[in-house]
């Protein structure tokens, strides 16, 4: 199993939201990046770990934990022109972009911010969130999942 790291706002969409949806599973959708995308269709699959990060708030960070609860499928918003993710130029025989569905896990033990992780940037090695990277969605090495569970205290660090 792979491990992500996705980006929400806290303000439009938290870990608190995902755990109090039906079923604690949301589709995660809205994302309109080509490489985020390309994440999202071509290397997500059932099952993968998610770790959530709140950004764009007082104090960044990572939050929680999800899973990856579906295959990648067309995403609906892009062809609402009601929604701020419409995609006039999307063609709905050939979707531009997709989503997936995540289930939430677990609020982690404590929040690890931003600040913290740029602490540990040498054992965090090329994580993308540490180089500025606007990406909401952005691949996580075992190594790197286990160092940011270990200094949320969270148990399953290195399972």
């Amino acid at each position: 199993m792979a491990c992500w790291l996705l980006k929400t706002e806290p303000n439009t969409f938290s870990i608190d939201d995902l755990a109090s949806r039906p079923g604690h599973t949301e589709p995660w959708d809205g994302v309109r990046n080509y490489q985020a995308r390309n994440f999202l269709r071509d290397g997500m699959r059932v099952g993968d770990e998610v770790l959530l990060y709140h950004s764009s708030c007082a104090v960044p960070a990572v939050v929680g934990l999800a899973r990856v609860a579906s295959v990648p499928r067309p995403d609906p918003t892009q062809f609402d022109p009601e929604s701020p993710y419409c995609d006039p130029g999307s063609d709905p025989d050939h979707p531009r972009w997709v989503l997936v569905d995540i289930r939430y896990v677990r609020h982690l033990p404590r929040p690890v911010p931003l600040a913290e992780l740029k602490q540990h940037a040498n054992a965090l090695g090329d994580l993308a969130l540490l180089r500025r990277s606007r990406l909401s969605v952005m691949p996580v090495s075992d190594a790197q999942r286990d160092f940011i569970l270990a200094l949320a205290g969270d148990r399953s660090a290195g399972a």
